[in-house]
């Protein structure tokens, strides 16, 4: 006979899969994504979602006014202004900077931390981007 107890502690997680912010115009988040950041488009739902490749990560965009309805999967959405951090590699950095000024994208406040740097920026949308030179947390 098989006993089923609780374990005291939570079972490890390995990392985040996913992460999503939302939109409210798909062709120009598709466009910010994919020719401004060099996401690859994995797939796409004409006006619900747009599923990216983000190095290992998944980078979702969905349409909140969609997706808070909900459907074959429970209800989500946001409003306002969300956050994500990107990590690169350090030597990759200050290019990144470069590159995104030429394009016109600002950046909005660059930070010291004690295990790196940080600078912040906007998408079209609004959602606070933030790309870091190496992991800035502690391990």
């Amino acid at each position: 006979m098989t006993t089923s107890t609780t374990p005291a502690a939570p079972p490890a997680l390995r990392g985040v899969l996913e992460t999503v912010l939302y939109f409210t115009d798909q062709d120009r988040a598709e466009r910010f994504y994919c020719d401004m950041l060099g996401m690859r488009l994995l797939a796409k739902e004409p006006g619900r979602s747009l599923f990216l490749r983000a190095g290992s990560s998944v980078f979702l965009l969905f349409d909140a006014r969609e997706t808070s309805q909900g459907g074959t999967l429970p209800a989500h959405g946001a409003t306002g202004p969300i956050h994500t951090c990107f990590v690169v590699d350090e030597a990759d950095y200050e290019p990144w900077k470069r590159f995104l000024a030429s394009r016109g994208v600002d950046v909005v406040q660059e930070a010291a931390w004690t295990r790196g740097l940080s600078f912040y920026f906007r998408d079209p949308d609004g959602n606070l981007l933030e790309i870091a030179s190496t992991d800035i947390w502690p391990r």
